[in-house]
């Protein structure tokens, strides 16, 4: 695929945001808020403040990164600035894409389990993944309509979104006079250890982690260099505002194992007790558009992604048949990948399965741009430094946690990042010659 294939200054500064926040508010607050309280405790809406700021410290190489290379590739135009066309590269970029298509498989199944608190039924074990699907299928659709109704459709979506879920907020605090008290422990509360604190704030960073979509779209925003960076900051210090409020709304109108108990859905199950059936359909019908808007530029972000690395020869392709552009083949292999996570697993190990493969991917980013650019693009070491070091911080206690748990989810991700590393290794060891030279010509 090449540059004509991307539509230069087609997305804006709003758009831009609107791409962020569609991601990061979406999975992120509805179906990660339960699980980042049954680690943490009553106090769990500090630990978004905790991820926030991880997730600032992160935010600043992929700035300083886009302010010089701004690229529809992204953060896999990042890695080759940093490692070179190599497997080091191809390995990370993959571990990003595959975090963002677990990510689109986590909002989906949210999508199916907020869908069905509208109706009770016996059903929901095969409904979720179905609706989930259906969801995949129309963000498909959305994605082959081109960049300008993708923008204006995850723009208003998402101002949508963020001002329903601050009425939700705010009227849930008004209900309690706005008293910023920790949930109380109900029956038999969990005891979190220091461990269990840390590995929390491994899922709030991935509900912050879809700033990284917009810098795959680089070279389609207007004045990158500038509005790149800009947009990342904005959809952050957004998306920190709206947790908090949502965090302390919950917190103040269920008990820690009531939210525990509903932790897939526990937004639809604080509406209950505070506003009645009304108050649950308007967070449902909130939590639909924030799912739809996630998916759709999720998978705007990860399609372009692989068709970059696909042109620069760094994984393998096949058409299978499929007319059209490499970045339509590679829109489709998004979908069917999440369509399949979306079908057998649940949203607890997908969660899981996506922090890990983020921070590992994350932290070789940070990496890269302390050993061999920050030079090159004006960089802080100590800043850089410091965000590495948060990072296998965060992501020890996280395996720590998940190994006494769920040992299976921290085997399967060290397995899966093994299998990528090695098929990686093989493939570009084996490429024909006219691919090696092809591979070494910039994109």
């Amino acid at each position: 695929m090449s540059n004509s294939d991307y539509k230069k200054d087609s997305i804006t500064l709003t758009g831009a945001v609107g791409l962020g926040t569609g991601v990061m508010i979406s999975a992120g607050i509805f179906a990660l808020l339960g699980q980042v309280a049954e680690l943490s405790g009553t106090w769990f809406p500090l630990i978004f403040i905790a991820g926030g700021i991880v997730t600032g410290f992160s935010a600043y190489s992929y700035v300083k990164m886009s302010n010089e290379y701004p690229s529809a590739g992204g953060i896999g135009m990042y890695l080759v600035k940093a490692y070179g066309k190599g497997t080091l590269t191809a390995s990370a970029a993959l571990l990003m894409a595959f975090s963002m298509v677990i990510n689109q498989s986590l909002v989906a199944r949210t999508f199916g389990t907020y869908t069905l608190q509208l109706v009770d039924g016996e059903q929901s074990n095969y409904l979720i993944p179905l609706l989930g699907v259906g969801l995949l299928t129309f963000a498909f659709l959305v994605n082959i309509s081109g960049n300008s109704f993708i923008q204006t459709f995850t723009g208003i979506a998402s101002l949508v979104k963020i001002a329903g879920l601050a009425v939700f907020a705010i009227a849930g605090l008004w209900v309690v006079g706005f008293t910023f008290q920790p949930a109380e422990g109900g029956a038999n509360p969990p005891d979190p250890s220091m461990a269990s604190y840390i590995a929390a704030v491994a899922l709030t960073i991935l509900s912050f982690k879809g700033f990284t979509t917009i810098t795959n779209s680089g070279s389609e925003i207007k004045q990158p260099k500038k509005n790149v960076g800009r947009a990342i900051t904005i959809s952050i210090l957004i998306s920190l505002a709206v947790y908090l409020l949502l965090a302390w709304a919950v917190s103040s109108n269920l008990s820690l194992t009531e939210i525990i108990k509903a932790k897939d859905y526990a937004l639809a199950e604080a509406a209950r007790p505070a506003f009645g059936d009304a108050g649950l359909w308007f967070t449902v019908i909130i939590a639909i558009i924030a799912t739809i808007t996630g998916i759709i530029a999720s998978v705007f972000a990860v399609s372009r992604m692989l068709a970059m690395l696909t042109d620069m020869k760094l994984i393998p392709h096949k058409h299978f048949g499929m007319p059209g552009r490499i970045q339509k083949h590679t829109l489709v292999y998004t979908i069917v990948a999440a369509m399949v996570l979306t079908i057998f697993f649940d949203l607890s190990r997908i969660a899981s399965m996506g922090a890990i493969l983020y921070l590992v991917m994350d932290m070789m980013v940070h990496w890269g741009v302390y050993k061999h650019l920050r030079n090159k693009v004006n960089a802080n070491p100590v800043i850089v430094l410091t965000a590495l070091v948060l990072d296998a911080i965060v992501l020890a206690a996280f395996v720590w946690v998940k190994a006494q748990s769920d040992l299976l989810v921290v085997g399967v991700s060290i397995a899966f990042m093994i299998s990528i590393f090695a098929g990686e290794h093989f493939f570009l060891r084996n490429r024909n010659p006219d691919e090696e030279e092809n591979a070494h010509t910039d994109h």
